[in-house]
């Protein structure tokens, strides 16, 4: 048992300057951050508040003082004060955290499209880190990493009580090491190990622009980045000119990115002012916004097919909701993951610009008002397939498109592969060009 007894006034001194330095101040760079908040506060109400945050918080600052005091091994007060941080934003949500100098620098890194790793996106599902979508073309992709894929181990290191940020880190590091996941399969017994080669991850977001035959053009979109929307516009235009009528959208395994990037892709498919998506946060701290297209749209009458599956997360979740509630577009595969949270990044002045929180602060919805998080979009027309047959797909399309990646056997396993989702969406767009031909 621990003797000794820390004085309350100690406590309270502490307390004080405690939140002279730090809670204040993010506090007011909070305010300063949700500008579209109610600009006419009551200042007593704000005043109460803060006197009740004073009294609540004395039980922290006692912890805190007691973990400095009587810690078995010497821990300085960023140490102690960063990781009660860690805990009160891991307590909200899976998906909100503390970020530090380096987790500001991996966030920027990520949008760019250019990094260094194993290229996996991962997220918490009920606890466990689960692979949302390995990106095409990267180590993890090669490796045979599929969607749902439950990480066990990271290099030997158990991931149940582990921060996403860290198992982030611990996959990424310089090109040509290694690191070695413990994988759980959902159809499978056993634990399996695989070893990947970490590489640099550079990632072409718009790839296999292709006729499919009778009009049909297909196109896939692999994540949202900055150039996507330009590189869209290329790949269509040169599918135009071979005779395009109808467009398949590929967003399968397509984990999401900017949402300004499927902003700019989905408008091209809408007619001016439709709605996009919509955020809804706290009332009276958030209000309602929508994301509506500003322009027509040059492709806003083609017939279309989107393609989604478990591993379309986040912003391919709002394009093919925007497309679904706007009749733009008939959705085939399997119901998509269901990341639809805004995390808003919030410096804070405390941390001399190099640390903030990545906080939850609204929900997506589509058009119609469906709330994608943990619900995800379903297909207008499902069309299941196994994870073998998924993977087997996956590496028919790269016999197409990078056969040097493919062994001799693997090239011979592929070649009588059918892709049904793709074939099933293409028949449909095959029987809506036939009605409306005899309806003219």
């Amino acid at each position: 048992m621990i003797n000794g007894h820390i004085k309350q006034s100690a406590v309270r001194m502490f307390l004080y300057a405690f939140l002279a330095a730090g809670f204040l101040a993010s506090n007011g760079l909070c305010a300063e951050a949700g500008k579209n908040a109610n600009k006419s506060t009551d200042k007593k109400a704000e005043k109460d508040n803060r006197d009740e945050a004073y009294k609540k918080m004395e039980l922290l600052a006692e912890a805190i003082l007691c973990v400095k005091r009587n810690y078995v091994e010497d821990k300085d007060y960023e140490q102690i004060v960063n990781g009660a941080l860690h805990g009160m934003l891991q307590a909200l949500d899976s998906h909100s955290d503390f970020l530090d100098g380096e987790a500001f620098e991996d966030l920027q890194e990520d949008t760019k499209g250019k990094y260094g790793g194993i290229g996996l996106q991962v997220g918490m599902k009920d606890g466990i880190l689960t692979v949302i979508a390995p990106i095409e073309d990267t180590p993890a992709y090669k490796a045979g990493i599929q969607s749902g894929d439950k990480i066990v181990e990271i290099d030997g290191d158990k991931t149940m009580k582990m921060k996403l940020e860290n198992a982030v880190k611990k996959m990424r590091g310089q090109k040509g090491t290694t690191v070695v996941l413990t994988i759980r399969r959902a159809d499978e017994d056993e634990f399996r190990k695989v070893t990947i080669v970490r590489d640099e991850v550079d990632v072409s977001s718009v790839k296999g622009a292709t006729m499919m035959g009778n009009g049909v053009g297909y196109v896939r979109i692999t994540q949202f980045t900055m150039p996507t929307s330009s590189l869209l516009d290329d790949a269509l235009k040169k599918l135009k000119e071979q005779g395009m009528n109808a467009l398949v959208l590929d967003l399968r395994n397509n984990p999401g990115g900017l949402l300004t990037s499927a902003i700019d892709v989905t408008q091209k498919f809408l007619a001016k002012d439709q709605v996009i998506v919509s955020t809804k946060g706290r009332e009276g701290v958030m209000p309602k916004e929508e994301k509506n297209a500003k322009i027509d749209g040059a492709y806003k009458d083609m017939p279309m097919a989107v393609l989604v599956n478990w591993g379309s997360a986040s912003a391919s979740e709002i394009v093919a909701g925007a497309l679904q509630d706007n009749k733009r577009a008939v959705i085939v595969g399997t119901t998509t993951y269901g990341k639809g949270s805004v995390q808003s990044v919030l410096p804070l002045k405390s941390g001399d610009g190099k640390a903030g929180l990545r906080l939850t602060t609204a929900k997506y919805y589509t058009p119609a008002g469906r709330m994608i998080h943990d619900k995800g979009i379903d297909p207008d027309v499902p069309v299941y397939i196994s994870f073998k047959e998924w993977r087997d797909v996956q590496l028919k399309r790269m016999r197409a498109e990078t056969p040097a990646l493919l062994t001799k056997e693997e090239k011979e396993e592929t070649k009588d592969v059918v892709d049904h989702q793709l074939q099933r969406a293409c028949d449909l767009l095959q029987a809506m060009a036939t009605i409306q031909a005899k309806d003219k």
